[in-house]
């Protein structure tokens, strides 16, 4: 029977959580099958720079088979996105060139490499009520468990320690076990882009705690 631990992410945690990011590539689905030609492909957008830049929030779960889940976050994603556009996407560029012709023809992984190249850095309004985000992903044997509820958790105490007002997160239209994950932690929707295979939805939660009890004179 397996053990998990949840841990923080530390020096050479990278192909392990790269792993995980593979196999659940698909829209929350294994995403094998379709980077065999280069299975990092995701994982150096979603992973790498959060273990890289933001390594104090990221936490790694695992178990008597290895890395078997993720939970990252950045603090303020204006700031995390510029530092990406500066150090990490240039050397991206530079090893993957961008795909050319009909991009209805591209493999997966080619449209990958155009992200490479164009990167998403949007952020949904208010900005000042969300400004850190957050990206988890678990295998399949580590789901179910409550161990993602966890991981965010910790990360989202970790973020209002470090005075965030709340935080924000994108999940594919067609993935909705993690969209009725997230409204279950108590994310709200704030806005959706896009349709289809390329629709997100990005929901918010606020780390403001509510008081308990009205105050005195307040309407019941």
């Amino acid at each position: 029977m397996s053990t998990f631990t949840i841990r923080p992410a530390r020096p050479g945690d990278e192909p392990g959580a790269y792993y995980v990011c593979l196999k659940t590539g698909d829209f929350g689905k294994d995403g094998e099958p379709f980077y065999r030609e280069d299975p990092d492909a995701l994982g150096r957008i979603f992973v790498g720079p959060y273990l890289a830049f933001e390594p104090g929030l990221a936490l790694i779960l695992e178990d008597n088979e290895g890395i078997c889940g993720y939970a990252l976050g950045a603090l303020d994603s204006r700031a995390f996105y510029a530092r990406y556009e500066a150090e990490w996407r240039p050397a991206l560029c530079a090893r993957f060139p961008e795909p050319q012709g009909d991009p209805g023809q591209w493999s997966r992984v080619q449209t990958v490499y155009y992200w490479y190249h164009h990167p998403d850095y949007f952020t949904p309004e208010p900005y000042a009520a969300y400004p850190s985000h957050l990206h988890i992903d678990l295998l399949p044997r580590a789901q179910g468990r409550g161990f993602g509820r966890r991981m965010l958790e910790q990360v989202m105490d970790n973020l209002r320690q470090r005075g965030s007002p709340g935080a924000h997160l994108g999940v594919s239209m067609l993935n909705q076990p993690a969209l009725g994950f997230y409204l279950r932690l108590g994310f709200r929707e704030l806005v959706r882009v896009g349709s289809g295979a390329d629709g997100c939805i990005y929901l918010g939660k606020s780390f403001a705690a509510a008081p308990a009890h009205p105050p005195p004179g307040s309407p019941s």
